[in-house]
C-alpha cells in the first residue's frame, strides 16, 4: 500500500518530483472504455475527464472505483512562478537533478517516452508515471510501481493522481502556485487489499505524509531559486552540466525570481 501512495506522491510533484518516485514497467492492455464512465468530481474539484483518451478510461476507473486508499493534499502554495512550475513539472529528470544537487532529496528520474517517466524516490519506491491528460489548470496521471520496506516488502500497485493548479500572487506580490493533489491507490496484493479495513488508517497517514513531502521538497526548491539563484545556477552548470536547453531556461528565469531578502547577498555559491 505504501508503495502505491508513494508512487502518487511525487507528482507532484510533481511534482513535480512527483513524478519522480516510482518504478517497474507498465504492463497493461488497452481498456474497452466504451463501457467505462469516469466521474469528474474528485476531492471537491471538477476535472475534464471527458477529454481522457478512451484507451485509458477503464484502466483509471478500475483503480478509482476499487481503490485501497484515497488521499488529498492541498491546496498547498509553492514558491515558483507558473512558467517555472510547469517547466519542472514537464521535466521530472531536471527537477530530480536540481533536488539532488541542492541536497534536498535523493530523487532519480529518466524520460521513457512522450509523457512517460521512470522515477526512484531514494526511499524504496520506484516506478513509471504516465501523463494521461493536461491543460492549463489540470493534469491526470497514471502510475504503476513497487515499494520495498521492512513493514511491507515488495509491494506493487497502481495509482491515479489528479492535480489542480492555480497561479497566485503571495503576500509579497511575488508569483506562486497553489496545487491540490487527489490520489487513488490500489494494491496488486489481494491479501493486503483484503485487510484494507485494518490497515487503511496506517496507510492513509503514510500516503498523506508522502504526498506532502513531495510538495514541501518542491517548495524548498522554489525558495532556493528565489533566495540563492546564483547557487542554483552554479549547481546546474557544475560538471557534468545539465542539458543546454535547461541551463538556458534557468539562466533566464532565475534573473526574475530573486526575492527582496536575497538582495545584497554574496554571489559565491554555497555548497
Amino acid at each position: 500500500m505504501k508503495g502505491n501512495q508513494q508512487l502518487s506522491r511525487i507528482v507532484i510533484a510533481g511534482l513535480l518530483p512527483l513524478v519522480i518516485g516510482l518504478g517497474t514497467v507498465l504492463h497493461v492492455g488497452l481498456g474497452h472504455s466504451a463501457t467505462c464512465t469516469l466521474s469528474p468530481q474528485h476531492g471537491g474539484q471538477t476535472f475534464p475527464v471527458e477529454h481522457v483518451h478512451p484507451d485509458w478510461g477503464c484502466r483509471l476507473q478500475a483503480i478509482i472505483d476499487n481503490h485501497t486508499t484515497v488521499s488529498k493534499v492541498g491546496p498547498t502554495r509553492t514558491a515558483l512562478s507558473r512558467e517555472m512550475y510547469e517547466y519542472l513539472l514537464d521535466r521530472p529528470p531536471l527537477a530530480a537533478a536540481l533536488i539532488n544537487r541542492l541536497d534536498l532529496g535523493l530523487y532519480k528520474s529518466e524520460a521513457r517516452g512522450p509523457g512517460q517517466f521512470w522515477g526512484d524516490d531514494g526511499e524504496g519506491t520506484r516506478g513509471m508515471v504516465h501523463l494521461i491528460f493536461q491543460d492549463r489548470t489540470s493534469r491526470i496521471y497514471y502510475l504503476v510501481g513497487t515499494h520495498d520496506s521492512r513493514l511491507l516488502p515488495n509491494i506493487t500497485g497502481k495509482a491515479v493522481v489528479f492535480l489542480r493548479m492555480k497561479p497566485v500572487t503571495d503576500e509579497h506580490g511575488i508569483e506562486a502556485m497553489d496545487s491540490t493533489l487527489i490520489s487513488y491507490t490500489k494494491l496488486d496484493n489481494r491479501i493486503l487489499s483484503g485487510l484494507v479495513s485494518l490497515v487503511r488508517p496506517l496507510v492513509g497517514g503514510v500516503v498523506a505524509r508522502k504526498l506532502q513531502k513531495g510538495v514541501d521538497t518542491v517548495n524548498r526548491l522554489g525558495q532556493l531559486m528565489r533566495q540563492h539563484p546564483e547557487r542554483v545556477l552554479f549547481e546546474a552548470t557544475d560538471p557534468p552540466a545539465l542539458p543546454k536547453e535547461d541551463v538556458a531556461f534557468l539562466k533566464e528565469s532565475l534573473q526574475n525570481v530573486a526575492s527582496p531578502s536575497s538582495a545584497g547577498r554574496g554571489k559565491t555559491p554555497a555548497r
